[in-house]
């Protein structure tokens, strides 16, 4: 694409001017968010490729996108008639940008990042390897700004919202005690901004799909701080602000305001969330902390855990209407993979309390679903036939909840058998990790490779995570904890009751089909003392059409059984009688 050539030039241009010899773009914004605004699309702009993850790197005589598996297939498309090259980071052994920086630079080169973009623990990183090399790592050039320049959005200016009585449990005046009761610190700066969000009972529209609105919030025992666009705070949420000890200062204020923290008090900033150039800001001394808002997060109360059952029961009501209609209109009608991405977005949209999506929905038909993180587009989308396998992974965001969840099905009696094979290994994986119990203290990478152990015991495999954190009314992807292969913060953070967790092993083959099985679960305590379970939250029928009988324990067809007659018990209410007729039918028992 001739304007990517052009944007690699001018940014090339740019480095020339301040004598760069190689210049990193990641995919995130000051606030080291998965999904961010429009203006912070600048790895996307540059590179045409626009995953959620993924990081740009160009040199003088080289442009790199480094990603994982989950958008192998998406990039290779996305970045065809660029100047990029395609890194794939197949595993945590995978070259990694900084190392291939080690190996084609040379000492006395030097590196340049906008330092707003990367974490101090990211930083600390590079500077070290860089270092070891005898390459200069310079954190306070923003590049991007440069050069974008004629069409760069603003930041979005929409009014935030109180996400208030009756979902709510604790008021923001309690999260921020308990917040600074666990810091131990005079204040503690939260820069991610589900953690802000969380911690104010306020929501926002700055981020599709995720209801957050940019901001910092500096906590103390005395006054806490929001810096935010005070054009998006009305009246009476300054009001609601006030109350629970909360003032609001601009945006950009943030810097002025930790600067003036005296060097006698201690400010507790996360060292993977907070960036490296917002932490140069800092008066005070500083106390690298994980992320106190981030740990209370993500264990969710009973009323909450109540509330979220709610909502996958209207979720589920949306999904039997979806699915319906998709059946009624497939064999005669050409409905495309996108047009059932709408639908669904349409059902979920009649129930009560929806606010939106929480992701964009991946329907892949055939091959496409082989794709992980694939998005149905107007003009791209495959037809849906009477035959092979859809894959159908969506969400909704609900005020009582956020929801997610994945199901394959046979559309046809043409299914081959190593699809077949595939689905029953993913299904046994995902029952299997569901009945789990396990001790207290357990981290998620223990229980990884228990959904995996059939797919290996046939040579199969797949490269993303088994699960993440699902929010409440907030982000789908919510750290700290999840199910993964390797080192990482998934697969080291302890699972506890009152956490949510996303159950979704896969399989993929190219050009061929795509099989996922995802239900939300629920940490809880077990009856044996010391021990936790889960419990599936997500509440739809999974399709036995692909399973192979045979290859299914007794203990496994009871699982599918008791689950299956609990999803009629509870969603049959809120359905119709045709659409109860529907679900008892998915319900059957084997």
């Amino acid at each position: 694409m001739s304007v990517i050539l052009t944007r690699v030039e001018a940014l090339r241009a740019a480095m020339n001017k301040v004598n760069v010899q190689a210049y990193i773009i990641p995919s995130s914004d000051p606030h080291q968010s998965e999904y961010v605004a429009e203006k912070w699309l600048s790895r996307e702009w540059i590179s045409n490729f626009n995953g959620s993850a993924g990081t740009a790197l160009v040199t003088k005589d080289h442009a790199g996108l480094w990603t994982d598996s989950r958008y192998f297939l998406q990039a290779e498309t996305q970045l065809a008639d660029t100047p990029f090259e395609l890194h794939k980071m197949e595993n945590q052994f995978s070259e990694s940008y900084t190392q291939w920086l080690c190996k084609h630079l040379k000492p006395g080169d030097t590196v340049g990042v906008d330092g707003f973009t990367f974490s101090i623990s990211q930083i600390k990183h590079f500077e070290s390897k860089l270092k070891e090399q005898g390459i200069t790592l310079k954190t306070d050039l923003d590049l991007i700004a440069e050069v974008w320049t004629d069409d760069r959005p603003a930041l979005p200016k929409s009014p935030i919202f109180e996400h208030e009585s009756p979902y709510v449990d604790l008021s923001s005046a309690n999260k921020i005690g308990a917040i600074m009761a666990e810091s131990k610190t005079d204040y503690v700066l939260l820069s991610a901004l589900d953690d802000i969000v969380w911690t104010l009972n306020m929501r926002g529209h700055d981020v599709d799909f995720n209801p957050v609105f940019y901001a910092y919030l500096l906590l103390s025992a005395d006054q806490s701080v929001l810096c935010i666009d005070e054009d998006k705070v009305s009246a009476e949420i300054a009001e609601k602000l006030l109350v629970n000890g909360v003032v609001t200062k601009s945006y950009d204020a943030v810097h002025s305001l930790l600067h003036s923290i005296s060097s006698d008090h201690t400010v507790s900033v996360d060292p993977s969330i907070c960036s490296h150039s917002l932490a140069q800001s800092i008066g005070g001394k500083q106390a690298h902390q994980v992320s106190a808002a981030r740990s209370l997060k993500a264990i969710k109360t009973d009323k909450e855990i109540a509330h979220i059952r709610h909502a996958m029961l209207k979720d589920a009501a949306a999904m039997t209407k979806a699915w319906m209609w998709l059946e009624e209109q497939v064999p005669s009608d050409d409905v495309t993979e996108y047009d059932f991405a709408m639908k669904l977005a349409e059902c979920r949209a009649e129930q009560e309390a929806y606010y939106g999506e929480s992701f964009p929905a991946i329907i892949g038909y055939r091959g496409n679903g082989a794709i992980i993180h694939y998005r149905p587009m107007p003009d791209t989308a495959a037809t849906i036939k009477a035959s092979g396998v859809l894959l159908c992974d969506s969400g909704g965001q609900y005020y009582d909840g956020t929801t997610d969840i994945t199901r394959t099905v046979a559309m046809g009696d043409d299914v081959s058998d190593d699809a077949k094979q595939a689905y029953t290994a993913v299904l046994k994986g995902m029952i299997a990790l569901d009945v789990m119990k396990f001790p207290e203290g357990t981290l998620g990478g223990q229980l990884d490779a228990f959904a995996r152990q059939f797919l290996w015991n046939q040579g199969l495999n797949y490269l993303h995570g088994t699960g993440h954190g699902v929010g409440y009314f907030l982000n789908v992807h919510e750290p700290p904890q999840g199910f993964a292969a390797g080192p990482s913060s998934r697969s080291n953070s302890e699972l506890k009751p009152g956490m949510i967790t996303s159950n979704e092993p896969g399989y993929y083959k190219q050009d061929s089909f795509g099989i996922r099985l995802e239900n939300c679960i629920v940490t809880k305590q077990s009856d044996y003392e010391g021990f936790l379970e889960h419990e599936s939250l997500t509440l739809f029928p999974i399709d036995t059409a692909m399973m192979i009988r045979e290859q299914m324990t007794t203990a496994e067809i009871d699982w599918l059984n008791t689950y299956h007659q609990t999803v009629l018990d509870k969603v049959s209410p809120l359905l119709q009688a045709n659409e109860v007729e529907w679900l008892t039918k998915k319900c059957a028992s084997l």
